[in-house]
C-alpha cells in the first residue's frame, strides 16, 4: 500500500531554499572590502640611508620645530604617522588652515572671580590630550594655507609651546608640513617671525622609495643614537664652532632676506644659529651622517650662511677676504665648489663693506680667475651681487669680456 501523498506546500518548502537576506550579504561584502583595504595598507619598515630622513630625525631628536616643504601627495603626512608609531608617541594632527586664531591662542573663560583671578584662555582638546600624555608629536599640517592671523597665533605654540593658558610638556615634538605657495590651497607666504622658528627641510619623493613602499616596505625614521660619553664635549665643540664662525663673519649673525619668498624660508638670526648649534651638537654626539647634519643646518640658517659655515667647519677657516683682495691672482684658493662659493661670497661681502673702485675691480679679477676653473653657476650669484655695487662713474671691468655665459646674466646700469 502506497503512503499518503504529501501536502503540496510541504513539498515546495522542502525543495526550494529560503530566500537570502540581501542586507546581510551586503554587510559581508563590506567586511571583505575592509579586510582587503587593510591588506593594501599593511607594510613594514627598513633601515635606509636617506640623508633627508636622517635630517628629520635629527631635528626631532633635538626637539626643534621642523617644517617639511613639499608638493601635495608625496608622503609628508604618512611619514609623520610612521615616525610617531616608531617612537611610540601619541600623534595629534592639526590642520592649521581650517582653524581660527582662537584655536591656538585660546578662548576666554570667565571664572567666579575674574577681577581677582583674571580670565583664563581655554586650550583646545588636542592640547589637553598632549598635556595629559606628557609627551607626543604635534603635527601642524597645511601651515602655508593658514592666513596671517592664524600664523600669528601659532608663534607661541611653535616656539614657547603655549596653547592658550596651557603649556605643552617640554618633551612634545613639533613638526609642520607646507606646500609651496604655488601649489598650496589658497596659499600664503609664511610670515618671517614664524618661518624663523623652524628648521626647513625640502621633502622630495624618491622613485625607489615609492616602489619599495608600495611593495610593502617603507623607510624607517630612526632617531640618532647618542653616545652619553660625548654629550658635554659635543656641546662645547658645537658652541666653539658657531662662535668662531660668527666672529669671522659677523655679517651673518642676522641677515633677513630681501624678498618675501626668501623670508618665508630659512635665514640666519641669533635664534636660528642657536638651533644650528644644537643640531651640530647632536650630530657630534651621535656621529651622524655629515650630509644629514649639513641638510639640517642649512634648513636652520639658510643655504648661503649654511654653506659658508659648513665650509668653515671642514677647513676650520676660510681664506682671509682682505688677503684675497690684496692679491686676487696669486692668493691660494680652495678647489671644492662649496668652498669656492663661500670664499667668493666672503670677498664680495668685504667689498660691500668698503666699496672702492680698486677693491671692486679686484673682485672681478678673482671672478675671472675662478671662471676658468669652476662651473659658472657657482659664480653667478656673487657676480650679480658684485655688479650691483658698481658706482655710475666706474667703467665696466675689462675682465667681463672673458666671462662668456656669465656676462649674459649680468645687467649693467649706465
Amino acid at each position: 500500500m502506497l503512503p499518503a501523498a504529501a501536502n503540496s506546500s510541504e513539498l515546495v518548502s522542502a525543495n526550494v531554499p529560503e530566500p537570502s537576506d540581501p542586507i546581510a550579504e551586503q554587510l559581508t561584502q563590506l567586511q571583505a572590502a575592509d579586510h582587503l583595504i587593510a591588506l593594501t595598507r599593511a607594510s613594514g619598515t627598513e633601515s635606509r640611508a636617506d640623508p633627508h630622513v636622517q635630517a628629520l630625525a635629527l631635528g626631532v631628536a633635538a626637539n626643534l620645530p621642523v617644517l617639511l616643504w613639499g608638493q601635495p601627495g608625496i608622503g609628508k603626512s604618512s611619514t609623520l604617522v610612521q615616525l610617531a608609531r616608531g617612537l611610540g608617541l601619541p600623534l595629534e594632527t592639526v590642520i592649521a588652515s581650517v582653524h581660527d586664531p582662537s584655536d591656538f591662542a585660546g578662548l576666554p573663560i570667565i571664572g567666579a572671580d575674574p577681577a581677582g583671578e583674571g580670565v583664563a584662555m581655554a586650550p583646545p582638546d588636542w592640547a589637553v590630550r598632549l598635556h595629559r600624555a606628557g609627551s607626543g608629536l604635534l603635527f601642524l599640517d597645511e601651515i602655508s594655507s593658514a592666513p596671517p592671523a592664524v600664523q600669528a597665533a601659532l608663534l607661541r605654540v611653535v616656539l614657547e609651546r603655549h596653547v592658550g593658558s596651557l603649556e605643552l610638556p617640554a618633551s612634545v615634538r613639533i613638526v609642520a608640513a607646507a606646500n609651496p605657495a604655488g601649489s598650496a590651497a589658497d596659499g600664503w607666504q609664511l610670515a618671517p617671525p614664524l618661518a624663523n622658528r623652524f628648521v626647513h627641510l625640502a621633502w622630495l619623493h624618491d622613485p625607489d622609495v615609492v616602489v619599495r613602499g608600495l611593495g610593502g616596505v617603507w623607510p624607517e625614521v630612526a632617531l640618532p643614537q647618542l653616545d652619553p660619553a660625548k654629550l658635554e664635549r659635543s656641546v662645547a665643540r658645537a658652541r666653539s664652532a658657531v662662535c668662531a664662525f660668527l666672529t669671522v663673519r659677523p655679517d651673518y649673525t642676522h641677515r633677513m632676506p630681501a624678498t618675501a619668498a626668501a623670508r618665508a624660508g630659512a635665514w640666519p638670526s641669533p635664534r636660528t644659529w642657536e638651533m644650528a648649534m644644537r643640531l651640530l651638537a647632536f650630530g657630534y654626539a651621535a656621529d651622524a651622517d655629515p650630509e644629514a647634519v649639513a641638510i639640517a643646518i642649512r634648513g636652520a640658517v639658510g643655504d648661503g650662511a649654511g654653506l659658508e659655515f659648513l665650509a668653515f667647519l671642514e677647513r676650520q677657516d676660510l681664506p682671509d677676504p682682505e688677503s684675497v683682495l690684496a692679491d686676487p691672482i696669486g692668493a691660494e684658493l680652495p678647489e671644492r665648489g662649496d668652498l669656492v662659493h663661500a670664499t667668493l661670497a666672503a670677498v664680495v661681502d668685504a667689498i660691500g663693506r668698503d666699496a672702492t673702485r680698486e677693491r671692486w675691480e679686484a673682485g672681478w679679477t678673482l671672478i675671472a680667475r675662478l671662471a676658468a676653473a669652476v662651473p659658472v653657476d657657482l659664480l653667478a650669484a656673487p657676480a650679480m651681487q658684485l655688479a650691483a655695487l658698481r658706482e655710475p662713474a666706474w667703467e665696466l671691468p675689462a675682465q667681463l669680456d672673458g666671462l662668456g655665459a656669465l656676462e649674459a646674466l649680468l645687467v649693467w646700469g649706465e
